[in-house]
């Protein structure tokens, strides 16, 4: 098997992003409509040793990256476990995991010992009746809790992302690069995907990247621009003076990075989504659970990677399905 994925337009695809479950223990206004959504059924969910066997016929074809995400990652069953064994496999350099940090407090630990390095956690408002508005609880507290317990758990980097939502929490943007001060923490400002409006009625329209920095600068002070690492992704970064931590904006709407894209999703029911904004997906449950030999599943990857478009334009407004069932 070709140890390397390229797409058409020659990017090196080098990233897994894997979701567990579409279950998730918030309700936020601009992921899911008011009234939930139909979840898959457990016997269509992917198994941990269906996950486990891609993850590693992709890895033989030059995936070096994972990120476990959900739904809410920590509300399914054995993932501590789980993580434990993604971790091991030889060849994966790196695994990450998104959560909304409800329940990460209470697993940090395990899942530091598990071998789970980095942490990402969404957090779009630092006001509790913003949070509940947002996310449709009370559950500020355990968020931040949370983010405290992955720091003192070594967790590294921990990064917080926030969701830019017009109308609603420009306040707490500067309030969130405050955090940097005093907390190594990498704050990322994320413009929100443009969701088809038929899925999420009424759902918050985002505000511009630049637009956060903007309020930085007025608001806290002067930013200067920041090393990169590899972990970065499509971050650029930035730094207040002396901060511990840095400030990242990620910018799909207004940066248009998709022609640097190195990813690809599995989605938890078992299919494989080669962009975010494209309706297109590829199953590949079904030849695993029929049988498929490594090599008939990698051709299942190749020909989901020769899929990705260059860029998301074209598809942006025909999304009809919830992050929840995508994957972060």
């Amino acid at each position: 098997m070709s140890r390397l994925l390229i797409d058409h337009h020659g990017r090196e695809i080098d990233y897994l992003r894997v979701s567990i479950t579409d279950l998730c223990n918030l309700r936020c206004a601009y992921c899911r409509p008011p009234e939930g959504v139909e979840l898959t059924s457990h016997s269509e969910i992917l198994r941990y040793e269906e996950i486990l066997t891609i993850v590693r016929v992709a890895r033989d074809m030059g995936i070096r990256k994972v990120r476990i995400t959900g739904g809410e990652p920590l509300v399914r069953r054995g993932v501590v476990e789980f993580v434990s064994m993604i971790t091991a496999i030889d060849g994966i350099e790196d695994v990450g995991l998104t959560t909304n940090g409800i329940r990460l407090a209470a697993m940090a630990r395990e899942l530091r010992d598990a071998g789970l390095k980095r942490v990402n956690v969404s957090l779009d408002s630092l006001r509790q009746e913003v949070f509940e508005r947002i996310t449709g609880t009370d559950g500020l507290d355990n968020v931040l809790e949370g983010i405290e317990a992955a720091m003192a758990q070594g967790f590294d980097p921990v990064k917080i992302n926030v969701v830019l939502l017009k109308g609603i929490n420009e306040p707490d943007i500067p309030e969130f690069a405050r955090m940097t001060l005093d907390q190594p923490v990498d704050v990322r400002f994320i413009e929100r995907m443009p969701f088809d409006a038929e899925y999420v009625d009424n759902a918050p329209e985002s505000f511009s990247a630049t637009g956060a920095l903007d309020m930085i600068r007025q608001d806290v002070r002067d930013l200067d621009e920041s090393e990169r690492d590899d972990l970065d992704g499509p971050a650029r970064m930035f730094r207040l003076k002396n901060a511990k931590g840095r400030i990242g904006v990620i910018d799909p709407i207004t940066g248009h990075f998709c022609g640097t894209c190195n990813r690809l999703r599995l989605t938890a029911k078992g299919t494989l989504r080669p962009c975010l904004m494209s309706g297109s997906e590829i199953d590949i449950k079904s030849p695993l659970r029929n049988g498929a030999s490594m090599d008939e599943l990698a051709q299942v990857l190749r020909s989901a990677v020769l899929a990705k478009p260059m860029g998301a334009s074209a598809n942006r407004g025909r999304l009809k399905i919830g992050m929840n069932q995508i994957g972060g």
